[in-house]
């Protein structure tokens, strides 16, 4: 769900909905009876909404640059509103839209928004200055330019003929010339935060002032040389998540319209129906319940990402195809919700779900799975058992493991699932719960029968007697 942080100013309304499934920030401005969306996901509905409950007509649709992370709204709600789409310097688009120039501006009722071209994370890459009535600065919309506690990664661009290091100059650049030389008391509204793979150490708040970000962010050090940035922000990025590049180029391009995707995709299926689709090749059953749910019982060879966690963003790093053909189990009444938030990252091929849930194939005496789920308590009785596998993030695990565990991060899962030794007993855990039964899933699934889910993550093993270090342990495949 998005979730509306509201400022308002006797000129202009500024919203912030922020979407933790994606770790990003959207935002809806109005002024005197004009609104602009900025950086709109691909539901556009929120927008539309907004609109009406201002008596606004949305006038322009502002993209920072060319997400990689999620499929934007921008064709969809250009359609149904009229709106310009407007991009930075330099970009190419496959659908009609306004291409700024570096300084230009806009005018939204009483105030006015002015292009600044801050090229670093993408050529491309804008932000966005909000001036009042007097041409007073009052907030900046910063795209993956400029993060709370972080900057954008410099390795994202569909461009081949620029390396990292000179985009992450170009950002270099972009930060002091245009963005550090704002008054302090400008307001920081930023594209992502914490959890999404588009910084590395991004704050959980989603709100700042540019002085406080100067004051706290290690990327605008007054003192920072342009080779000691460009090495800072090019060290330690995890590579992207695979469907990035194909979500750029889908919103380069353009895209189905969602209506469409979610009547295909919204059919439900009855048990002789679903079983039939689950048989031809390349089906995939997609549990989205809960981990304790598709613990207790599940379709064999079906795979867990639940829609209470990032969903999206597993989704997107786990599914290699976007148009795998998909089937769904999911909560009654949240199957749309399940289909929607895959399409926010490009994904199409939902076949249908089953109907009635896994109640509907428990009542047609249908076989079910499992998979062996314990505390962390009883994991400590019984560790010694079997090898410990860690699916947490480098920096988590390096932060603090268990010393025996074998560490594998859960982003990588497909270059390391038919390593491990099917022979072996495993016990997987993440920080939580969440990640490990996804994880514990597609192992399953893989042909591992040895399993064991740790209830509760490292956070529950980290209250029992387990001794744990802070030493990194590598790798042992």
């Amino acid at each position: 769900m998005m979730k509306p942080i509201e400022i308002n100013s006797d000129a202009v309304s500024v919203k912030q909905l922020y979407t933790n499934c994606l770790a990003e920030a959207t935002y809806f401005l109005h002024s005197n009876g004009e609104a602009a969306v900025i950086d709109p996901l691909r539901d556009v509905d929120e927008y539309l909404k907004m609109a009406a409950e201002t008596q606004s007509q949305i006038k322009y649709i502002f993209e920072t640059h060319f997400h990689a992370d999620f499929v934007s709204g921008h064709v969809e709600l250009a359609r149904r509103t009229g709106a310009k789409i407007i991009y930075g310097p330099g970009a190419e688009t496959g659908f009609d839209a306004h291409i700024g120039q570096d300084g230009e501006k806009f005018v939204l009722g009483e105030v006015t928004l002015e292009l600044l071209h801050t090229p670093g994370h993408t050529p491309e890459s804008s932000t966005y200055l909000l001036k009042n009535a007097q041409g007073a600065p009052m907030a900046i919309f910063t795209g993956d330019t400029l993060f709370l506690g972080d900057v954008g990664r410099p390795d994202l661009t569909v461009r081949s003929d620029l390396s990292m290091e000179q985009l992450a100059g170009m950002l270099f650049d972009s930060l002091r010339n245009k963005i550090m030389q704002l008054p302090d008391e400008v307001v920081v509204y930023p594209g992502h935060g914490a959890g999404s793979s588009c910084g590395k150490n991004m704050s959980k708040e989603t709100v700042d002032t540019l002085g406080a970000q100067k004051a706290t962010n290690y990327a605008l050090r007054a003192d920072m040389t342009k080779e000691e940035f460009i090495k800072e922000v090019t060290t330690g990025i995890a590579p992207p998540p695979q469907y990035f590049p194909k979500n750029a180029l889908l919103n380069k391009s353009g895209y189905a319209n969602l209506a469409e995707v979610e009547d295909k995709s919204l059919k439900a299926l009855s048990v002789a129906e679903f079983k039939s689709y689950a048989l031809k090749p390349n089906t995939l059953i997609l549990d989205v319940r809960s981990a304790a749910e598709f613990a207790q019982g599940h379709i064999e060879n079906s795979v867990f990402i639940g829609l209470d966690g990032q969903f999206a963003m597993w989704v997107g790093a786990l599914i290699e195809d976007l148009a795998q053909p998909i089937l769904l189990i999911a909560p009654k009444g949240r199957e749309k919700e399940a289909v929607t938030r895959m399409a926010r990252v490009g994904y199409e091929g939902v076949i249908g779900y089953l109907e009635g849930g896994l109640e509907n194939w428990i009542k047609n005496k249908e076989a079910l799975a499992s998979i062996r789920s314990i505390s962390a308590t009883q994991f400590s009785e019984e560790m010694a058992e079997g090898i410990i596998l860690d699916v947490r993030k480098e920096g988590e695990f390096a932060k603090q493991h268990i010393p025996q565990a074998q560490h594998h991060a859960l982003d990588f899962i497909q270059d390391w699932k038919s390593k491990l030794d099917k022979a072996q007993p495993y016990f997987v855990h993440c920080a939580g719960g969440y990640r490990s039964m996804i994880a514990t899933s597609i192992l399953k699934r893989e042909g591992y029968s040895h399993l064991t889910d740790i209830q509760g993550g490292f956070k529950a093993i980290s209250e029992t007697s387990i001794p744990l270090t802070d030493a990194v342990c590598p790798s042992t495949l």
